[in-house]
């Protein structure tokens, strides 16, 4: 989702933060032996939360706090957990990795924290991933999607990752749409594009599908994509897969692709949240995304409650996909620390998020052994322009 925003290309700040944290374990339990720092003692839960509030993507962490506030409130008026009251230490990490890491630590040091909300965007996640392992305090990301962050020890994640949207269109590519030529165009430059778009390409075939053509990009922000497009058309495929952002796909690769011919379905990920659309509204028929939330889906009981609780609270505003995220992760923290029990330290929280099953606002899911959810996906399609529900794509069996 838009938590690629800036944290999809987040490698070296992963790499570098690795290089300050201890080995972690994936999945199962962890030894809880040690000592009981940050055992909910007294009469108060105390949640860290670590948000992007300041600079270029301040309008996700305010979202994300908001949603915070909101599943804490409704907690607290309800009696707390266990006759306890949560308290929100915040922190505004400023979208930058080496105040995201600073605000951690901090928060770690400090043994009234029981558990951490956030970071918000990928590349503050990916420093922090490998300090929740050192400290041994667990956090849930809502929204941080990069395949390459470090999860599974101490650090989960409320949304999918990228590459499982890829898996996902491939599904409804073939059980819903019942297409049998698909073709995919990624960025090869860019590790969100290339990541998801390889990803639906294996899935692609994996599930019978014929690729009839794969072509690619040097980077994911071109302009002229004609080339790549004729070759395209000229393969005879019935759906195209194409993993770019909003500001690319919506301007330019759609636009080419309908003046050479191509009338077939365009898919792509969350990057397509805000398409930019430009001339005939028409050429955008049977334009379809994956996103983690959507408030027309009728499937989900849960999504209407939380608007009307959220709109209750925000002076009628509307929740955004951030938002529904952020509620959805202190729900989670809700469930594992009442599994843990009434004094649960940091690493009973921690055992008891690892594999949970949880149904939220954005879907029901249950945690892999790598701490990201094998969840349901809302797919989204453009109306006359405008995103409409199309349907809730549930995860595979496994």
């Amino acid at each position: 989702m838009n938590a690629k925003f800036f944290g999809k290309t987040t490698a070296i700040a992963a790499a570098a933060a690795m290089m300050m944290s201890m080995a972690a374990c994936s999945g199962g339990s962890m030894d809880d032996s040690s000592n009981s720092a940050g055992a909910a003692s007294g009469n108060t839960i105390t949640l860290g939360s670590i948000t992007t509030n300041s600079g270029t993507a301040a309008a996700y962490g305010e979202a994300e706090l908001k949603g915070f506030k909101l599943a804490i409130s409704e907690i607290n008026a309800k009696g707390g957990l266990n006759g306890k009251k949560i308290k929100l230490e915040s922190m505004d990490d400023k979208g930058d990795a080496t105040e995201a890491s600073n605000a951690f630590n901090k928060l770690a040091g400090d043994n009234s924290v029981l558990a951490v909300l956030g970071p918000t965007i990928s590349s503050t996640t990916a420093a922090v991933a490998p300090l929740a392992d050192q400290s041994k305090l667990p956090a849930i990301a809502p929204a941080a999607t990069s395949d390459s962050i470090a999860t599974g020890g101490y650090l989960f994640r409320t949304c999918f990752k990228d590459s499982y949207q890829g898996e996902i269109a491939a599904k409804f590519a073939a059980e819903t749409l019942k297409v049998k030529k698909v073709a995919v165009l990624y960025g090869t430059g860019d590790p969100y594009s290339s990541g998801v778009g390889k990803a639906f390409a294996a899935a692609a075939k994996k599930a019978g599908l014929d690729v009839v053509d794969e072509e690619n990009s040097s980077s994911a922000d071109d302009t002229e994509y004609s080339s790549q497009l004729q070759k395209i058309q000229a393969s005879g495929a019935e759906f195209l897969y194409a993993p770019y952002y909003y500001s690319v796909a919506g301007p330019y690769i759609i636009p080419q692709a309908r003046a050479l011919g191509y009338k077939g379905y365009v898919m792509g990920p969350d990057g397509y949240d805000g398409l930019k659309l430009t001339g005939d509204k028409s050429q955008y028929d049977k334009v379809l995304y994956t996103t983690h939330y959507s408030p027309d889906d009728t499937s989900n009981s849960k999504v209407q409650d939380f608007i009307k609780s959220y709109k209750k609270a925000n002076n009628n505003q509307e929740p955004n996909t951030f938002t529904a995220l952020a509620y959805d992760s202190v729900y989670m923290f809700k469930q594992a620390y009442e599994k843990a029990g009434k004094n649960a330290t940091r690493e009973q929280v921690r055992n008891a998020i690892s594999g949970m099953s949880f149904s939220g606002v954005t879907g029901k899911f249950t945690l892999d052994k790598k701490g990201s959810p094998n969840k349901s996906v809302i797919v989204l399609e453009l109306k006359d322009g405008k995103p409409t529900y199309r349907t809730t794509i549930q995860p595979s069996t496994k």
